[in-house]
């Protein structure tokens, strides 16, 4: 039988009414688990290394793995929901209920675990403005069965009794703040959820003169085995200002004790002493979060890998792409940059995760502080370029500064991108704004902040605007008239033909075979926009009414040669009208045609409003006239009448 504080759920319990119970794992599964969880902790605290060789092993093979239907993320929530139990008293007005499994399915707006990772990281950079210094994040064993946890802890403001809760409420958020990143309200469930099935709050707080600490249980793992249909968050709060901790009790102690033993249950934690030394280590103020039960992925390993690097924590699916022994070194090199690493290292991707750098802050991984990087200061050949986005109903315009230049690997390396921030956070790294399969842009890196568009709820990309698509044109913009007039420096051809290029390059001498495909390769290297000979030879292609040269290679590996028009006065006239107009002018017109079709589209919107607006008027009018009428032919018949009697 489940134990009968399971059974009563204290007042005092958070709760966020939450859909039907599910039908599964009945009590005899419940019970297996709470005799499994029970057993004595012989550690008081949280472990940073494993108390045995096995429990390094990655495979999560132990019995808690028993404990929800599947410990894969993206499979947790497939589970059958049974009837709903009748949680309504005497007095209650309906509400809206969700059930637990919302928890995942809400959780699932994360498809990157370093999307989630970030979010607790925004919490800890938030709480800079109330003293925080730091943010650990880091990888400790759960004492109760040796499984990896994940732990985040910093020394802000920390969290009273009032603000662990708002904490735990769904869609809540008090930072008002246009220097927060937090602004949803719905971070914290996302992204714990998103890492583990279970999480454990501690938190110190100094509100008004009184010091308080407060422990708070978010487990989808105890809402599911104990068939619960409401979101249930176990709380306990301690008056600690005369320096014990002094219980606070909000409705009675039985209450109270509900709510913790029903933390040691369903916790790493098997005493009220081990629950209180977690506090040992956080100071007067500060939080820890504690995520256990973490995911596996579909072949049954934890999902993140914290063995091949001590001081990282890395995505054990996108680090495994690819085999490194088979791999052309070219691509090596390619997966060594930052663009590459951010994909499954969380160092690389904590270390451009905030634009500005912080002066009196630290984000510590795996006991080594991040170094963070700025992009911009390794760019080459680097500019500045103002954008002024028209922003809101009044029209106002905002001032975007943005930095771009070339990687300083270029142009061995074709990375290139705009790393996009809102207030001070990455949204989108290395976003390419250039076609694919186009040369044009290779080795172009840029950094911005856009406070001026919203990122979408998990942080990883921009809610689809016409601010957004007017600053994605705008980009492309930037990369191509930079690319223009410094493509040179680095190598790069520039792009354009003129008549000089065609005349010494029409007639290339024969090579032999393997010469040949030697020099093609570093030709390709050098210059990755197509060769001018090749673009003449489809160009006099092109051109209407000229007789078409003579252009191959012979059995014996001779290059081509263009011949035909090209040479002939009538051929360079033609080439003459046609490199009057390069490529780069072209685009630059196919961008102001389409930015001019942007503007009638949004013409058209509003002048679609104004009819609608009118046709609305005219109907109010049709309506009163009509009215009028009414009223005016009852007032002619009452004279009528009168007259008549």
């Amino acid at each position: 039988m489940l134990p009968k504080q399971q059974k009563k759920i204290p007042v005092t319990a958070e709760i966020v009414d939450l859909g039907s119970s599910d039908d599964e794992g009945g009590q005899g599964a419940a019970a297996e688990f709470s005799n499994y969880v029970n057993k004595p902790s012989n550690n008081a605290k949280l472990q940073s290394k494993p108390p045995n060789a096995q429990a390094a092993v990655p495979i999560a093979n132990n019995v808690n793995n028993r404990s929800i239907e599947s410990r894969s993320f993206w499979k947790a929530g497939a589970y059958e929901i049974g009837p709903s139990k009748s949680t309504s008293f005497q007095g209650d007005l309906e509400h809206a209920r969700v059930h637990p499994k919302f928890l995942h399915s809400n959780a699932t707006s994360h498809k990157w675990a370093f999307g989630a990772i970030a979010e607790l990281l925004d919490n800890a950079v938030d709480e800079i403005g109330s003293g925080a210094t730091f943010v650990k994040v880091d990888r400790i064993y759960n004492a109760k069965d040796n499984s990896p946890a994940l732990l985040f802890q910093d020394d802000g403001g920390g969290m009273d009794p009032e603000g662990i809760r708002k904490c735990m409420s769904l869609g809540y958020s008090s930072k008002t703040s246009s220097t927060t990143i937090g602004q949803y309200g719905n971070g914290f469930k996302t992204s714990t959820m998103r890492l583990g099935a279970d999480v454990i709050v501690f938190s110190r707080a100094i509100q008004s003169g009184r010091a308080t600490q407060s422990v708070g249980l978010l487990s989808y793992t105890f809402l599911r085995r104990t068939g619960q249909d409401d979101v249930i968050v176990p709380m306990v709060d301690f008056d600690i200002s005369n320096h014990w901790a002094e219980p606070i009790i909000y409705s009675s102690k039985d209450d109270w004790s509900s709510n913790l033993n029903t933390i040691l249950e369903w916790s790493p934690f098997a005493s009220k002493d081990d629950l209180m030394l977690q506090f040992e280590n956080i100071g007067s103020h500060g939080t820890k979060i504690v995520i256990y039960n973490l995911w596996l992925n579909d072949e049954g390993i934890y999902e993140l890998n914290f063995d091949d690097d001590q001081e990282d924590i890395r995505l054990r699916d996108e680090a495994n792409r690819g085999n490194p022994s088979k791999t052309h070194k070219r691509v090596l090199e390619l997966q060594s940059h930052i663009s590459y690493r951010i994909r499954f290292s969380l160092r690389a991707y904590a270390s451009i995760l905030y634009l500005r750098k912080f002066t009196n802050f630290k984000i510590i991984l795996r006991g080594k502080p991040v170094q963070q990087l700025y992009i911009a200061d390794d760019l080459k050949y680097s500019k500045a370029i103002m954008y002024r986005p028209t922003v809101g109903v009044a029209s106002k315009e905002v001032m975007v500064e943005t930095t771009i230049g070339f990687i300083k690997e270029a142009p061995a390396l074709g990375v290139c991108g705009f790393n996009v921030y809102h207030k001070n956070r990455l949204i989108r790294p290395f976003w390419k704004v250039t076609a694919d399969g186009s040369s044009r842009g290779h080795g172009v890196v840029g950094v911005l902040e856009a406070n001026f568009i919203e990122p979408a709820h998990d942080k990883q990309d921009f809610e689809r605007s016409s601010l957004f698509s007017k600053l994605e044109m705008r980009l492309k913009q930037m990369v191509m008239e930079y690319w223009k007039g410094h493509c040179h420096l680095v190598g790069h051809q520039p792009d354009g033909i003129n008549k000089s290029n065609l005349r010494n390059q029409s007639t290339v001498q024969p090579r032999d075979g393997a010469n040949m495909q030697k020099q093609s390769a570093t030709d390709s290297h050098m210059h990755p926009v197509r060769p001018v000979i090749d673009l003449a030879d489809d160009l006099q292609h092109q051109l209407p009414g000229q007789q078409t040269g003579t252009s191959g290679t012979s059995g014996s590996g001779k290059s081509p040669t263009v011949t035909g028009p090209v040479a002939g006065s009538a051929g360079e006239a033609s080439l003459d009208g046609l490199n009057s107009r390069s490529i780069d002018q072209i685009s630059e017109e196919n961008i102001q045609l389409f930015n001019r079709c942007h503007e009638y589209i949004e013409k058209e919107v509003e002048l679609k409003k104004t009819i609608e607006e009118m046709e609305n008027e005219l109907e109010e009018t049709r309506n009163k006239c009509a009215r009028l009428s009414s009223h005016l032919e009852s007032q002619r018949m009452q004279v009528i009448t009168r007259q008549r009697s």
